[in-house]
């Protein structure tokens, strides 16, 4: 018996090993994964955003803004001259955090009395809203103990208070983060996962050779695939949209055309990726192997969980040609700062044409599988 089982697991391996499809399925994914979770997945904030305005234009602040800008954590990318900046900066994601140092700071300290430095975030992402808070508290801690140094009369007790405010999620409620991008998670599986066995299914259950013999060209056959991919991958985030506004009361601030022409655009390039992967495989198995070998990095390079600025510069261009990063852009806007059309028109673009380049992809494998 131990010698038939041992029979059974070699034949195993070895029509597992002949395949190359099967090959590249064993040693690749696991091969890419690494490297992206290694790379891309991370809590760490390095060189995030910053912006400094400073009020006080006195040697005390320019020393506090030094002290920001020496900090790994960030890097200040524009000073600040009025309230205006603030708010363009914050709503296009520009800056992850401004610093706000008072007119009276430096007066203030002189009189040892406690000064308040005002620190705006960008709250649309929870957990790196709250990780910058603590960096920043971090550094304005060091520059209250080297201030002390210099002054014996005030050893104990902070000078510098800093005062928080988040912008988009006031309470930083991470669900708030982590819900809406949720709506783009399961129309991404969803759809993924429909068109990636549609043409793999029918080849593997002998019926594709009937469907060529009918009239339809293959223009019209691949349509007729990615209607149903768009119409279920919609349904699927209504009703998610659905749960988000009733059960864990998301606020949903922006327009409803801007949420759903997001959803479309972002549609194209996931049922283009998943036929384009139909195309390829020669059994089921391989179809949803082919969409898990997408679906891991799309998710890890979007910024669902973890922010894309804190990725090194090689993955952050990959970023910019993962459908799922812009949609996530248009679906956080939407519902949490209240954006409308012309706010996300970018990402539209920047979606519809990862589509039509997706869907020219799959047209093109397509042919050549009903060929």
């Amino acid at each position: 018996m131990l010698s038939r089982l041992l029979s059974l697991v070699y034949k195993e391996f070895v029509v597992l090993l002949r395949d190359p499809r099967s090959r590249f399925f064993v040693i690749a994914p696991p091969i890419i994964q690494l490297i992206v979770f290694s790379n891309a997945a991370t809590f760490d904030l390095i060189e995030a955003p910053l912006a400094i305005f400073d009020e006080s234009r006195t040697e005390l602040s320019r020393a506090l803004a030094a002290s920001f800008d020496a900090s790994e954590a960030f890097e200040i990318v524009a000073w600040i001259h009025d309230d205006q900046q603030v708010r363009q900066l914050l709503d296009s994601k520009t800056c992850l955090a401004v610093v706000r140092i008072p007119q009276r700071f430096a007066a203030d300290l002189a009189r040892h009395q406690p000064t308040p430095v005002q620190v705006l975030l960008d709250a649309r992402n929870s957990n790196t809203a709250l990780l910058a808070l603590s960096y920043t508290q971090q550094i304005v801690d060091r520059f209250n103990r080297q201030l002390a140094g210099r002054d014996i009369r005030r050893s104990t007790g902070p000078r510098i208070e800093v005062v928080s405010r988040a912008w988009f999620n006031p309470n930083l409620l991470s669900r708030w983060f982590f819900v809406p991008g949720i709506v783009a998670l399961v129309t991404l599986v969803t759809s993924l996962i429909v068109t990636a066995l549609s043409v793999a299914r029918e080849r593997e259950q002998l019926t594709l050779e009937r469907v060529l013999v009918t009239p339809y060209q293959p223009i019209e056959l691949l349509i007729g695939k990615t209607i149903p991919g768009v119409l279920i991958g919609l349904t699927s985030a209504s009703i998610v949209i659905f749960v988000a506004l009733i059960v864990f009361r998301i606020p949903l601030r922006g327009s409803l055309p801007a949420l759903y022409l997001g959803l479309t655009t972002f549609l194209l390039s996931c049922v283009g990726i998943g036929l384009f992967v139909s195309s390829l495989a020669r059994s089921q198995q391989q179809g949803l192997m082919g969409a898990f070998i997408f679906f891991v990095p799309a998710v890890i390079l979007s910024g669902f969980a973890t922010p894309v600025h804190n990725m090194p510069a090689f993955f952050q261009y990959v970023a910019y040609i993962d459908p799922l990063y812009y949609c996530l852009r248009v679906v956080r806007a939407v519902f949490l700062q209240g954006a409308t059309v012309g706010d996300v028109a970018a990402e539209l673009a920047a979606m519809t044409a990862l589509g039509l380049g997706a869907l020219s992809l799959a047209a093109l494998f397509f042919r050549r599988a009903t060929g």
